[in-house]
């Protein structure tokens, strides 16, 4: 397949900014992208933005606006976020926006070769203070360049695989808001005795050893995420053999992470689910809940009480702040008012959830499969292959 420099293609538009004090230049009818809107965008095509210019906005500034159809690629903080706008659009100065001649190039396949090749393009940005992929960088891009035909057969097979991605994404999120809508319905209208945490589990923070080349696989901060224990890209840290005995997981301890720039994500927890035989440790900023007796207190039922209203509120009331982290230390979380309803109705709601864990994890296997199939068909794609 025949390499074409983008330019020859696609014009390269980049963005701007007019005085944000100057209230006449903005709230406007011209739709103004920043990459924080792609940051949050969970589709391909972008259709408005939170904020607008007025037409001295955009005069004022080196903004342009872009026709629709054309692929927004954010140049520097971060590069490579990626949309085709659906409307006439300006961006500010944070992008290299590309317009297609499009009696040569088809947009979504502009934006599927953009898209995986985003590594590449991260790592031709420069600069000391934040990276940025300057113009004249992408002025010397080449990308294959198929006949139109075959490029929207490109696009469109590749649209259809991420479609099933997103399909299977979605599903996991629903899956997500299960378990609070199963605890609001079986627990949210009756007021039971309550306990404090520190009387049902002991609690003990995790490992400051630096991680290495070897040692204990190792859960750290962002491995706590969603409610849920996430293994990717799991550090090794060694251990004694006694710090081996005091930090190892067993299945139903609580994960607390104990520190966090945003309020809303201190304490936030999982409880651990062991995958295999290995041993499992946990860092210094994730603190421990090892309950002494299940049949007090379910450990997934404590977890969901404390991702509800109720327990957010404890928490959040919980930490301190300082240099603008906010930290909760174990004495906080053993003065938690857990409710405490009969062990029957917790053991049911256990069950539930471990019926919606089963499906979720079912989800992302597929999931993974089709993140597999994606990155093939891409590479095929883009060899002249598929």
């Amino acid at each position: 397949m025949k390499l074409v420099p983008l330019v020859k293609v696609a014009r390269v538009v980049s963005g701007g900014t007019p005085k944000t004090a100057v209230a006449e230049y903005w709230d406007g009818d011209i739709p103004w992208a920043t990459p924080k809107d792609l940051s949050s965008l969970r589709a391909v095509e972008i259709h408005s933005t939170p904020r607008g210019l007025t037409p001295a906005g955009l005069n004022a500034s080196s903004a342009e606006v872009l026709p629709a159809n054309s692929v927004l690629f954010s140049s520097r903080a971060p590069i490579g976020l990626l949309a085709i706008n659906s409307v006439p659009m300006a961006t500010n100065q944070g992008f290299k926006s590309f317009v297609p001649d499009p009696t040569q190039l088809e947009a979504r396949y502009l934006y599927r070769w953009l898209e995986f090749n985003r590594k590449w393009l991260q790592s031709l940005g420069v600069g000391a203070t934040f990276k940025e992929v300057s113009k004249a960088t992408v002025s010397r891009i080449e990308l294959p360049l198929p006949s139109l035909a075959e490029q929207r057969r490109i696009a469109a097979i590749l649209d259809k695989a991420d479609e099933l991605r997103g399909k299977r994404r979605q599903a996991i999120a629903h899956l997500n808001t299960l378990t609070q809508s199963i605890f609001h319905s079986m627990f949210g209208t009756t007021t039971w005795p309550t306990k404090n945490l520190g009387d049902l589990a002991m609690f003990r923070y995790g490992s400051s050893n630096k991680s290495a080349g070897a040692g204990e696989e190792c859960l750290r901060i962002p491995n706590v995420v969603g409610g849920q224990i996430d293994w990717s890209n799991l550090k090794l840290v060694p251990v004694t053999n006694d710090e081996l005995d005091r930090l190892r997981l067993l299945d139903n301890d609580l994960l607390f992470v104990r520190s966090n720039g945003n309020p809303d994500y201190v304490g936030r927890a999982a409880v651990f689910s062991s995958r295999d035989e290995s041993n499992v440790i946990y860092a210094s900023y994730l603190i421990r809940a090892r309950f002494h007796d299940f049949n007090a207190l379910s450990p997934r039922f404590a977890h969901a009480y404390l991702e509800s209203t109720s327990g957010r509120d404890q928490l959040r009331s919980g930490a301190k702040t300082s240099a603008g982290q906010y930290n909760i230390n174990t004495q906080a979380l053993g003065a938690l008012k857990i409710p405490v309803p009969p062990l029957e109705l917790q053991q049911t709601f256990a069950n539930r959830v471990a019926a919606v864990e089963r499906l979720k994890e079912t989800h992302r296997k597929h999931l993974a499969e089709l993140d597999a199939l994606f990155a093939s068909l891409q590479s095929r794609a883009f060899k002249g292959e598929l």
